[in-house]
């Protein structure tokens, strides 16, 4: 089990008076201590570096099949196989950490992404495309458990500093978006096969990641020094339905879902659309580049401003920003249509989906959290690999405007689910 830092002062939050998460926080004078910023900062570097891992598989993969199976139309089906292990492996991932803790949990996480990295590697070498299968599936257990940083993040800081810990440990996205390509670039020729020195790299990063994470000393979920805490802990744990079936977690459940649904549908279906319009393939880098930068930089500040502003008002925003950017897309097919229409969609993306994880750690006791987050990827990351897999099929049958519209409808049930959770009587939190 993980040790509890005995510096850390956080107050437990049954002992302040419930309050609503969907309105805005007051100021707050209370900071961060050292040891609490400490393990935040490095559970950042971790994001960042596993993010890093993420983004080169999806740069890497297609490009390495094709060199040996000349099937382009299954080129992705290894990344396909990571979003499919995600699914997979969610429930055990998040029930392995409710047991064991976050840092053992996190550390076997490291573990399967060098194995995956090893089986890549293997397959690539030996032309093996069911290996290179099967490496994508082992995968996504690392990815599974990456997702879950946003969760942990939470979970080392108090309350009131909820929001701005999922939005710096997101903000690590920042610097995968330049590592990634930066060593995929750097190692893709660097020995034969191509990209064989990529997959070598995945496998030193998962170490890398292995190796900090030893360094974080997470909180142990069944202690606590408030009484009232330790009620909550020793109370049965409620079934998963009477969790999910509360309107704070199906809105965020939904929101989540959307958000990263349509901005998944609409940064596959780009390049293709890019392309197909005569367009470079170093443009559809470059949209996809900035696109990314959206998604992660605004993380700097969402905190602040759910804080300021109340939740519900930040996801709103956000589902106004993605309704701008597909505003934007379909007034045109040039370059700079492109361009900003994906960088809104990234920040409404950030906006929505940071303002949803705070949501949903508001929905569950310390017992609960492991099967309520796995329930929340797996409707979240489910939604996730269906998009992108059916992205380029609707973008060669349908096109670039008839997606884009579709993804209107998409973005307009988001706001609905917000809307909705904004006339639903406030209710306390769960204690955590």
């Amino acid at each position: 089990m993980d040790a509890i830092n005995p510096k850390s002062g956080l107050k437990p939050e049954t002992d302040r008076a419930p309050q609503s998460v969907d309105a805005p926080k007051p100021e707050q004078p209370q900071r961060l201590d050292r040891p609490a910023y400490r393990n935040l900062m490095l559970l950042t570097c971790c994001q960042a570096v596993g993010q890093s891992c993420n983004t080169m598989m999806f740069a890497a993969t297609g490009l390495s099949v094709i060199t040996f199976y000349h099937r382009p139309d299954l080129a992705n089906l290894p990344v396909t196989m990571q979003h499919i292990g995600v699914m997979l492996w969610v429930f055990p991932a998040a029930l392995l950490m409710q047991r064991v803790g976050r840092s053992i949990g996190f550390r076997v996480g490291s573990l399967f992404g060098m194995a995956g990295a090893i089986v890549m590697c293997f397959g690539l070498f030996t032309g093996n495309f069911l290996a290179m299968c099967g490496g994508g599936l082992i995968l996504g257990y690392a990815v599974a458990c990456l997702q879950m940083y946003r969760f942990a993040a939470a979970e080392l800081v108090p309350m009131h500093y909820r929001a701005k810990a999922i939005s710096w440990v997101t903000a690590g996205g920042v610097a995968a978006a330049v590592i990634g390509p930066s060593l995929v670039r750097v190692t893709h020729d660097l020995v034969m096969p191509l990209y064989l020195a990529t997959y070598a790299a995945i496998l030193g990063l998962h170490i890398v990641v292995f190796t900090i994470m030893s360094f974080i000393k997470f909180p142990a979920v069944a202690t606590s020094a408030s009484p009232a805490v330790e009620a909550e802990v020793l109370a049965p744990p409620r079934p998963l339905w009477e969790i999910a079936s509360q309107p704070r977690f199906i809105a965020s459940a939904v929101a989540g879902m959307l958000a990263f649904g349509t901005m998944s549908f609409i940064m596959s279906a780009s390049p293709l659309a890019i392309v197909g319009c005569g367009f470079p393939h170093a443009e559809a880098h470059w949209v996809i580049f900035v696109h990314v930068l959206g998604m992660f930089v605004p993380s700097f500040f969402t905190g602040n401003l759910i804080n300021r502003f109340g939740t519900t008002t930040v996801m709103a925003w956000g589902a106004a920003l993605m309704l701008a950017g597909v505003a934007v897309a379909l007034s045109g097919m040039t370059e700079w249509n492109f361009r900003i229409a994906l960088t809104l969609n990234g920040i409404g993306w950030n906006f929505l989906f940071v303002g949803a994880t705070t949501l949903v750690t508001t929905c569950y006791r310390p017992n609960e959290r492991g099967k309520s987050q796995a329930l929340n990827d797996f409707l979240v990351f489910g939604t996730t690999a269906t998009s992108s897999f059916m992205a380029g099929f609707l973008q060669d049958r349908w096109g670039w405007y008839p997606l884009n519209w579709f993804s209107v409808l998409l973005i307009l049930a988001a706001a609905a689910a917000v809307i909705w959770l904004r006339f639903q009587r406030p209710t306390p939190s769960p204690a955590h």
